[in-house]
């Protein structure tokens, strides 16, 4: 494990802990909207499995699981409740009979959509006060940070598990699935935004 210390350390020290100060702000935030949002209500951890599902498009369960660094028997019971919902599908991976990927149905690409679309209401109400250049800086800073936590090793895991690139014998099971595309573009379509 790295040793943080050294006379440096302090204002990194600092802005990791502001940082953390936001994340559990937008937490308790986002738990508010889920208790205020239309049904059907998933919880933290199902939605966790729906982003995670729909940044990667399609992952491998084994993949999916050693991101959330959970057990396999759990994950399969909140796959299962997702599933019940119509919000994923699990399909027989290409290239391994022995497993199982799980992608988002039209539906549960929606819904990821609605809860971002409301939760970039919220934070639109919050930052609509900021200056611009205050945003511009902020919109740079938040972008590096993005990079920083997507480059740790622990969600590179779906990475190194990469599924392969379709051939033309894929492509009519590829073109059976259906990507909701909103009608107006919105915060949600902004990889900026998630």
């Amino acid at each position: 494990m790295t040793e943080f210390t050294g006379p440096g350390f302090e204002p990194v020290l600092a802005v990791a802990r502001q940082a953390g100060d936001i994340a559990e702000l937008l937490d308790v935030m986002w738990e508010h909207d889920r208790n205020d949002g239309p049904p059907p209500y998933v919880s933290v951890a199902q939605f966790r499995v729906m982003y995670i599902v729909d940044r990667e498009v399609e992952i491998r369960m084994r993949a999916l699981n050693r991101i959330l660094g959970g057990s396999l028997s759990s994950l399969s019971r909140l796959l299962d409740r997702l599933q019940t919902l119509g919000f994923v599908e699990r399909r027989p991976c290409p290239d391994s009979r022995r497993e199982t990927v799980i992608c988002l149905t039209a539906s549960g690409r929606r819904h990821v959509a609605q809860v971002r679309d409301r939760r970039d209401h919220l934070l639109l109400q919050a930052l609509q006060d900021m200056p611009g250049h205050q945003r511009a800086a902020l919109s740079k800073s938040l972008a590096r940070l993005q990079q920083a936590l997507v480059d740790q090793p622990a969600l590179r895991l779906a990475a190194e598990e990469v599924l392969p690139v379709p051939t033309s014998r894929d492509a009519a099971r590829l073109s059976n699935i259906a990507v909701h595309q909103p009608e107006q573009p919105g915060p949600s379509q902004d990889p900026h935004w998630r």
